[in-house]
This record gives structure tokens, C-alpha cells and sequence, in this order.
């Protein structure tokens, strides 16, 4: 398999993975700071779109990662955390241009145009650093030639 092919359905499928946990924990959490009961059975959820939208990491983060590595940690989850909120606006809006609506559109929280949300800026930042490791040790481990 060609190594962009497979990172972008690495990515993907590690991105969907990641968003339906992250979506279990907070609708946990929600109920929990709201008194309610939590539903042990932790249902998260993400959509198809996002399949495409989270491979593009693993096409991008390659070429992006060359030019920040020699930067300070910190500072390079802030940048990943910028880009996938740049990703993630296009993209909400061109899915709302298309079909009509933004499957994720935010009601709450610090968003903008119900695109991104801005109080989400560490779990993006935390996002970007793990999938940064992630992309390290697949191309040391398979030799990846992007």
C-alpha cells in the first residue's frame, strides 16, 4: 500500500477512534456536572465526513512536522492546535455550504460561527501532540517514505 494512503487511513481511522471517546467523556462528564445519571454504556459518536477530514493529517502532518520539529513542544501543540481549527472551520463550513449543515455545528461553549470551539483549543493542542508521536513511531517502525 502506498505510505500517504496508508497514513491518511491511519489518521482517519485513529481520528474517528479518538472523537468517539472524547464525545463518551464529555457527554459523561456533562451528566455528571448536571446531577444527572451518567449511561454506563459510554456512546460516543463522530460522523462519516470525518473519515477524510482526520486523514488529512496524515498527508499534511509530514510536510508540517519537518518544519516544526526543531520547535519547543509547547510550541508546536499550540500550532497544531491552530491548524486544526483553521481544518476544522473550512471544513465545517464548506460541509455547511454543501449539505446544507455542519454535522458538528456547536451551540456552546467559546464557538465561532458553530464551527470550532474555542475552549476546546487544549484537547486540539493535546490531539496534535499525540498524533505527532503517533506519525514518529510509524515511520520509524515501517519506514514510511512521505
Amino acid at each position: 500500500m502506498n505510505d500517504r494512503l496508508f497514513l491518511f487511513l491511519a489518521f482517519g481511522c485513529i481520528g474517528i477512534t479518538t472523537e468517539i471517546f472524547f464525545t463518551a467523556s464529555m457527554d459523561a462528564k456533562n451528566a455528571l456536572l448536571a446531577g444527572q445519571s451518567i449511561n454506563w454504556r459510554l456512546m460516543g459518536q463522530s460522523y462519516i465526513w470525518m473519515l477524510p477530514i482526520y486523514g488529512l493529517a496524515g498527508l499534511l502532518l509530514p510536510i508540517v512536522y519537518k518544519r516544526l520539529q526543531h520547535l519547543h513542544v509547547i510550541i508546536r501543540m499550540c500550532l497544531y492546535a491552530l491548524s486544526i481549527f483553521t481544518v476544522e472551520f473550512i471544513t465545517g463550513w464548506l460541509l455547511d455550504m454543501i449539505t446544507g449543515s455542519c454535522p458538528w455545528e456547536y451551540k456552546t461553549g467559546l464557538q465561532v460561527m458553530g464551527y470550532i470551539r474555542l475552549d476546546y483549543f487544549p484537547a486540539w493542542a493535546l490531539f496534535g501532540f499525540m498524533i505527532e508521536r503517533i506519525y514518529i513511531l510509524l515511520s520509524s517502525k515501517l519506514h514510511l517514505k512521505v
